[in-house]
């Protein structure tokens, strides 16, 4: 079974269906055939949804319980890869606390740790287009295996594509958030900025999440009595999802299209054989003080 037939019936409503096409002026085809702005705000919402077969996405949960069933953050990203899957994205979850992944900044950690699962699963993360990094927030910050999943990123920055770049060039990021405390943009904008710095492109709005009131409390997807599962009535969190799994794929594929990112400036490669790409020094410097 799809893990995204799991998804209640509530989150699949919040996703476009497949419609005819509406009838849109002349001076909106192209925008409206990749899922671009139209103006007319009734053309965006009849148009019919793009389709980015061939796009792939990775999404790691880094959540802290063991069962993915029963993972609040889990629950958040099936959505946004339900999204992405109807969308015909070939979509790849991995429940990152089930696999033994040491700690490090290195490819490979096997040779201080027993055991370490970063090898094996790297193809996977090497192989996406996308990539969601889905995490709880415990005590105002994102959790330990997030952290750890970050570090291991980190450990392939070094590695150049044919261009020179980083690996992670032409490659996309989102971030997912779930907690029942504030927190939500925080985690996020740490999530965002070491996936920038990796190489990702960071579409706008590219982070949804949802949290629950201040103090103990039901976590996402909880069960309530004579109410909906907690945060699956939240339209905020309904809307942010949509958005940012639109906005990812719509990037990925504008990067696909146009073979990943311009390489002037930005091939470390030449820089390192001594090209500068128009870099000069300032002409003057702060004099010493005394």
């Amino acid at each position: 079974m799809s893990p995204f037939a799991l998804v209640p019936e509530i989150w699949r409503r919040s996703a476009p269906t497949r419609v005819t096409r509406a009838v849109v002026p002349a001076s909106h085809l192209d925008q409206a055939a990749y899922g671009g702005p139209v103006t007319d705000a009734s053309a965006s919402a009849h148009q019919q949804p793009p389709s980015y077969d061939g796009l792939r996405a990775l999404l790691v949960n880094c959540s802290l319980t063991k069962d993915p069933l029963r993972s609040h953050t889990g629950l958040l990203l099936d959505a946004v890869g339900g999204i992405m899957s109807r969308a015909g994205v070939e979509v790849d979850t991995l429940h990152a606390v089930e696999h033994p992944i040491a700690p490090g900044v290195q490819p490979d950690m096997r040779e201080d740790w027993p055991d370490d699962a970063w090898p094996e699963l790297w193809p996977r993360v090497e192989r996406a287009h996308i990539l969601v990094i889905g995490t709880p927030i415990w005590l105002g910050e994102e959790s330990s295996v997030c952290r750890r999943i970050i570090e291991r990123l980190y450990a392939m920055s070094g590695e150049l594509n044919e261009q020179g770049q980083s690996l992670y060039y032409g490659k996309v990021g989102g971030a997912v958030v779930t907690g029942n405390e504030d927190g939500v943009k925080h985690t996020s904008m740490s999530l965002l900025y070491a996936m920038q710095h990796l190489g990702y492109v960071i579409p706008p709005q590219a982070d949804c999440g949802w949290i629950g009131e201040i103090g103990p409390g039901p976590s996402f997807g909880d069960e309530q009595e004579g109410s909906d599962p907690a945060g699956f009535d939240s339209d905020f969190t309904r809307r942010n999802t949509t958005i940012m799994a639109w906005n990812v794929m719509h990037t990925a594929d504008l990067l696909r299209r146009a073979g990943g990112l311009p390489t002037y400036g930005n091939d470390r490669s030449a820089f390192e054989s001594g090209e500068r790409f128009g870099y000069q020094p300032p002409a003057r410097s702060i004099p010493a003080r005394g």
